[in-house]
């Protein structure tokens, strides 16, 4: 069975999706809910789930982020993590975290990547008068959004969308396909494996 923790900076609303999803022939369960801020309100919602939660402030690291990295591993090495997911984690890590927990660590990002990466990316693909907009699991790299696709989702941009109203539509489908790419992973499955929306 694989332990897997959460890195979150928010509400942590696709980390409840993956928690929610660990239970019953999962080759998966959560070990860890880990956030860069002790006020995230996500650390509570994964607390009343069972989940073991801890912070580390990188506020007081100021531009030492090989000591806030160092603390993260603490925690994450402690629970025994064998899989990290990023789901809103806002801080950007450094070549060798990633390198430690190379092939071990997603992200969910809510582009169709390789298109926008980093942020605005709902008010980017309006401005460029896309079709088409959606999210991806990837396998994170020290590249920035970058790293193996392992599955797409897509929905169509309507006439009068907004970021927001696009924001909402794409969530729905980064709730559908973390949980689901999460579980192939464990089970050691990292073909790609785009969504369908009849998908079950």
């Amino acid at each position: 069975m694989k332990g897997v923790a959460i890195l979150i900076s928010g509400g942590g609303s696709n980390m409840l999706k993956l928690v929610e999803s660990m239970t019953g022939d999962h080759p998966a369960r959560p070990c860890l809910v880990l956030s860069n801020d002790p006020g995230a309100s996500g650390l509570a919602r994964a607390a009343k789930l069972g989940v073991a939660t801890a912070a580390v402030d990188h506020r007081p690291f100021g531009a030492d982020r090989e000591g806030f990295e160092a603390e993260l591993n603490v925690h994450l090495e402690r629970a025994g993590a064998d899989i990290i997911c990023l789901a809103g984690f806002m801080r950007i890590l450094t070549p060798s975290f990633m390198e430690k927990w190379s092939g071990r660590m997603l992200n969910i990002h809510p582009s169709l990547l390789p298109k926008y990466k980093g942020l605005h990316t709902h008010a980017r693909a309006l401005e460029a008068g896309d079709a088409q907009a959606g999210c991806s699991v990837h396998e994170a790299t020290a590249e920035l959004d970058g790293g193996p696709i392992l599955c797409q989702a897509r929905v169509d941009i309507a006439a009068g969308e907004t970021p927001g109203s696009l924001a909402e539509k794409v969530l729905h489908l980064e709730h559908q396909i973390y949980p689901a790419t999460l579980r192939r992973f464990a089970a050691g499955d990292r073909q790609r494996r785009d969504w369908k929306s009849d998908a079950t």
